[in-house]
């Protein structure tokens, strides 16, 4: 199935939005940043003849209406999101999950709270600076983006970001121009004017609150062998990036895994990306 299937489900306080494909048990796409499903248009196809491919518009992002548009981002709200979506189109058979970013924090939470419903939940690069040796530097920068957004618009608060995380495209969600290698798929540039959209509920109410978030290591250890932390090769040198799958990883005693590409790998090498996950997911 190269087309996605819409739906909606009705959850406390909102609709949310998602795209269905393929058959299988179900694996379920959580986005980061200020994007949708759209982001996993390249990715979704190569994995659908193994799993029932789920990709989530998060609430209040793109076509996931909040109720409340005031309502401020919660991760606890958006992981029970997702276990309400699980236990809807997954009710009788245990679920995998990809989460990239911040969805990766909201993936996780998933995991703390609701394991026995959960295959193995892969986490790509959340972006969890708690975890961090020395935090505070980073914690810095992400007040001065949301503040810079606030005084001053989008632009120039995406910019600083890009320079302090290193410069470069992963450092702010965009998607590869379209005159690069990666082919993006139709979806993945229709998505780009939803992300422009979404970018100021990104920068004022999910940059500071999920990243400043404290996973429940506890929970997590008792699930460990459900996770599977993971990182882009492309990634070094941006350590509020990879740095805290690779110390969550280490905190709970479980493999590191690396995926091709950098902290987008899913838009930029959707392919490979998706072979790696398949064999990660077993």
């Amino acid at each position: 199935m190269s087309t996605p299937e819409p739906g909606t489900l009705e959850v406390p306080g909102a609709t949310l939005y998602f795209e269905r494909r393929g058959s299988g048990p179900v694996l379920l796409l959580i986005p980061g940043g200020a994007g949708d499903a759209g982001v996993f248009a390249g990715l979704a196809p190569h994995l659908a003849d193994r799993f029932t491919v789920l990709a989530l518009d998060p609430r209040g992002m793109s076509r996931s209406a909040a109720h409340d548009p005031d309502e401020a981002p919660d991760v606890a709200v958006w992981s029970e999101d997702a276990h309400r979506l699980l236990a809807a189109l997954s009710p009788d058979r245990e679920a995998f999950v990809l989460g990239t970013s911040s969805g990766a924090i909201v993936a996780l939470d998933l995991l703390a709270r609701h394991p026995e419903g959960l295959a193995r939940v892969v986490a790509h690069e959340p972006p969890l600076l708690g975890l961090l040796p020395e935090p505070e530097p980073h914690r810095a920068l992400f007040a001065e983006v949301r503040d810079i957004f606030r005084e001053r618009g989008a632009g120039p608060a995406m910019a600083r970001f890009a320079e302090g995380l290193g410069g470069g495209r992963d450092a702010g969600n965009e998607p590869p121009a379209a005159e690069e290698p990666t082919e993006l798929p139709p979806e993945v540039r229709e998505m780009t004017e939803r992300m422009v959209a979404n970018t100021p509920r990104f920068l004022d109410g999910v940059l500071v609150p999920f990243s400043g978030s404290t996973p429940d290591l506890a929970a997590l250890g008792r699930a460990a062998d459900r996770l599977v932390p993971a990182v882009g090769r492309e990634s070094k040198g941006q350590e509020p990036l990879s740095g805290p799958a690779t110390r969550l990883a280490q905190a709970l005693g479980v493999p590191l895994a690396t995926f091709p590409g950098g902290h987008l790998g899913v838009v930029e090498r959707p392919e490979e990306f998706a072979a790696e996950l398949l064999t990660v997911l077993g």
